[in-house]
């Protein structure tokens, strides 16, 4: 039987549903993420298909290929809507992410000046199709 996974915001006004696997946590270290979260953003990702969210979300055109899903009434950041089939799901909102792992980073070209990377995971300056498998070519 396929895992389901389960999350939401903060303040509890979006909740949300997987059914199946996620895809590794990837660390964005982008100067978008950064300045949505504070720091870098650890996400997975789903099968948009396999995503069922309850709420209203707000999504934010951030650029000419994404947007970005958050709640209007606690400002949490959710999710990262791109080119592609799966949705990004920011890794922190899961309610229990047993069965997964962090497995690099990308876009550490733009990283902070502020902390170094030191965990040994595979890092790209830019965007990697290999560690994110966001992008369909």
């Amino acid at each position: 039987m396929a895992k389901t996974y389960t999350g939401g915001c903060l303040c509890g006004a979006i909740t949300y549903r997987v059914d199946g696997a996620l895809r590794p946590v990837i660390n964005c270290h982008c100067t978008q993420c950064r300045k949505t979260s504070g720091h870098h953003v650890a996400a997975t990702s789903a099968p948009r298909g396999a995503v069922h969210i309850d709420g209203d979300v707000r999504w934010y055109q951030s650029s000419a290929q994404a947007r970005r899903g958050f709640c209007p009434t606690c400002g949490g950041n959710l999710f990262w809507d791109g080119p592609g089939d799966n949705l990004s799901i920011l890794a922190g909102t899961l309610d229990d992410a047993q069965g997964i792992h962090t497995a690099g980073h990308i876009f550490v070209a733009d990283k902070g000046a502020y902390y170094e990377i030191t965990d040994g995971l595979p890092c790209a300056a830019q965007d990697d199709e290999t560690l994110t498998t966001m992008v369909t070519r």
